[in-house]
């Protein structure tokens, strides 16, 4: 059985050439904003879900942890493309012209793993390239590197009539998320980046954390509006009857579905209103923030005797991710068309920040479980014919490297089933690492060719815009030149 955390070289596609070569063709022709579905019958739903700051040891460290083995990977199971990703973003070099660089050295980093150390990408350019194909620099949301806005994939969803959704364990308008339905200078610009998310981006689901009326850890306390647009928006937003007008800063919002009638968002925040999406005639349209600030689980109080993963009990009624997914799922499959779903376990990230072994595995383990439902989904509700799945993360933060020091590969050793493995944290930021990237449906044999890399330790490896670029390949590229900013 073909391992989850090694990577072979990929083989035999020269058969697939005429495929990409066509739709490279085909893209250069220039499509318009609404185009024949004939074009892009495969996929009809494309679900993209990153583990933020999720690296090879977070992955492995949490199959010892579960299986004692990292043989039984759900991506080894349901035979996945297996490859590995490159992250760094655009970085601006000094002189009287602008001139940006870009990099990963393959033989420096092999044979000094401290290099990682250097040219790490941000969530937010690391989002951006993710979402729109295109490597920016650190801090930019949808902005590319001379300031043009970009194109992302929810835009290729909306103009082919699909629904759009996201999904996220973090603030619906951090960095990962707002990557994918926003446009801003910075990543630090909260409750515009919100406010662009709810009211610009016609999603038609938005799922996560931010709630600006209960703490880290669900308790009822005053917090920042700034994570839900602001205090008037989400005034307006918890009116009852739902409003499909929104007044903010002088300007008048409808919201509208495509045939111009009235489409407000159903705002949930119970896990019971979670649970309720999973019945048959869910709403079409749905903003979840449920009743915690920071993260689902993640920034909960720690008990200092608490040393394992779920030691520390979870904060009730909060929705886990994997619940919110299957609801998104429920919610996206009414359109005939298809949809787009992107769903982040951003709180991995968070862990890996505070070197957090126990939360980190607790994250990664919410995050797998709901990779496992997509995939029952696909294969109850869909098929791997009409569905593209892509399982990756946009870097590697911690530097989670086994012990002895980051001079040379040492591995984490497996300590059993049931046991954190022995291994250390030699960073609280990003590395510059490669990272996992599964893909298992219609349309994944062009990520294979893409991935023209090679690394002595991963294998084969493509960069983290070929993602975008393989939909848009795909989907086809709409013109958005109207996009907001």
């Amino acid at each position: 059985m073909r391992s989850c955390i090694r990577t072979p070289i990929v083989n035999n596609i020269s058969m697939k050439i005429f495929t990409l070569l066509f739709l490279i063709v085909l893209s250069t022709k220039g499509f318009p904003q609404h185009f024949d579905s004939k074009v892009a019958e495969s996929p009809k739903n494309i679900i993209l879900m990153i583990g933020d700051g999720m690296g090879y040891n977070h992955l492995l460290a949490t199959y010892y942890y579960l299986y004692g083995t990292a043989d039984s990977c759900v991506f080894s199971k349901h035979d996945f493309t297996n490859l590995a990703q490159a992250t760094y973003p655009a970085q601006l070099v000094g002189g009287e012209i602008p001139t940006w660089s870009q990099g990963y050295n393959t033989g420096k980093n092999h044979k000094n793993p401290a290099n990682l150390l250097k040219g790490a990408t941000c969530s937010g350019s690391a989002a951006t390239a993710l979402a729109t194909g295109k490597k920016t620099y650190n801090g930019s949301i949808g902005i590319g590197i001379f300031g043009d806005t970009l194109v992302n994939l929810v835009h290729a969803a909306k103009a082919s009539g699909r629904s759009a959704g996201i999904v996220t364990s973090v603030q619906i308008s951090h960095a990962t998320p707002a990557g994918f339905a926003a446009h801003n200078k910075s990543r630090s610009n909260y409750e515009n980046i919100a406010q662009q998310m709810i009211l610009k981006a016609s999603l038609d689901v938005l799922m996560g954390a931010g709630h600006p009326h209960y703490d880290n850890n669900g308790q009822a306390k005053n917090m920042s509006y700034r994570f839900v647009g602001g205090k008037e928006l989400w005034s307006q937003l918890k009116s009852n009857p739902a409003p499909h007008i929104i007044y903010l800063d002088d300007h008048k919002t409808k919201l509208l579905n495509k045939k111009g009638q009235p489409n407000p968002w159903l705002i949930i925040e119970d896990s019971t209103a979670f649970a309720m999406l999973l019945e048959d005639n869910p709403p079409q349209r749905v903003l979840g923030i449920p009743k915690v600030h920071g993260t689902l689980q993640q920034a909960r109080s720690v008990n200092k005797k608490s040393t394992m993963p779920f030691e520390t009990p979870y904060i009730s009624d909060i929705p886990s991710l994997d619940l919110m997914t299957r609801g998104a799922l429920n919610v996206l499959q009414q359109n005939a068309n298809g949809f787009f779903l992107m769903i982040e376990g951003g709180a991995i990230d968070w862990a890996g920040h505070s070197n957090q072994s126990d939360r980190m595995i607790e994250e990664m383990i919410d995050f797998l479980e709901s990779v496992k439902s997509v995939i029952e989904w696909v294969e109850d509700y869909s098929s791997w014919d009409e569905t593209l799945l892509i399982v990756t993360s946009d870097h590697e933060c911690g530097f989670l490297w086994g012990e002895g020091g980051i001079t040379a590969h040492f591995p984490i050793v497996n300590m059993g089933k049931g046991h954190i493995p022995k291994m250390q944290w030699y960073s609280t930021n990003h590395t510059n690492a490669l990272v996992p990237l599964f893909a298992k449906g219609a349309g994944q044999e062009l990520l294979e060719l893409f991935a023209d890399n090679y690394d002595p330790q991963h294998g084969a490896f493509l960069q983290n815009t070929n993602i975008a670029q393989t939909v848009f390949l795909l989907w086809c590229k709409p013109d958005y030149s109207g996009a907001a900013k």
